[in-house]
């Protein structure tokens, strides 16, 4: 059915987009604001999925999350199951591949606030963790939603790397792409075609709506 794919993929992006837009902002904020030995290095592992063909992304991930990689081994014996092949699995691909644009949506955002804010906000008593909140976060609004608008549309739109990581289970983790290209692959144009069309007004709409949305805000 062309509903069930949908649903998945909605449920899979949002998920992930919560994931990734809490870990995105509070990570780009402890890079642009705490500098420490080796914050090259680590920035480097965060925008590193931007650049990689999915399917390395996807098989890197195998390899961890799988029934006897690192961190899936410790899942299955704390929880006694696998991670691979669920749709659980197509929201950690999801996140990691859309973690580098929030990120970088946020470290722009957070380097463009006034430095000398929140020198006065320390010297009225303020502490790190209030400054995040009230001078942060609200300067940073713009920045923050437009990350986590793209991130949505990166994760609805993940194939590569999730195919990897949770295969093709209708009903399960078929998520749009993945029924795109088996639509395809089994000659069911029909199918594809609706699809890819849902996905093209879809992401279209997502662009065009924050392209309106910035210019306005910024007319202001």
């Amino acid at each position: 059915m062309i509903v069930t794919p949908i649903l998945i993929s909605l449920k899979v992006a949002f998920v992930s987009t919560l994931f990734t837009m809490s870990i995105g902002v509070l990570l780009a904020w402890i890079f642009t604001k705490h500098p420490f030995k080796g914050k090259d290095f680590f920035e480097g592992l965060i925008i590193l999925p931007m650049v990689l063909p999915p399917s390395v992304t996807g098989y890197a991930l195998l390899m961890l999350f799988g029934k006897h990689g690192l961190l899936g081994e410790l899942i299955y014996k704390v929880f006694g199951t696998s991670l691979i092949f669920t749709w659980k699995a197509a929201c950690v691909a999801s996140f990691v591949v859309s973690l580098p644009l929030m990120y970088q949506s946020c470290k722009a955002a957070f380097i463009n606030i006034d430095s000398s804010l929140e020198k006065a906000a320390r010297t009225l008593g303020a502490d790190e963790k209030r400054i995040f909140w009230k001078i942060g976060i609200p300067m940073a609004a713009p920045g923050i939603i437009s990350g986590t608008i793209l991130s949505f549309t990166r994760a609805l739109g993940e194939f590569g790397a999730t195919l990897m990581v949770a295969g093709n289970i209708p009903g399960k983790t078929q998520t749009i792409p993945i029924a795109i290209y088996f639509a395809v692959d089994s000659g069911d144009r029909r199918t594809a075609n609706i699809l890819v069309g849902i996905v093209v007004i879809f992401s279209f709409l997502v662009i065009y709506g924050l392209n309106i949305w910035n210019r306005k805000k910024n007319r202001y």
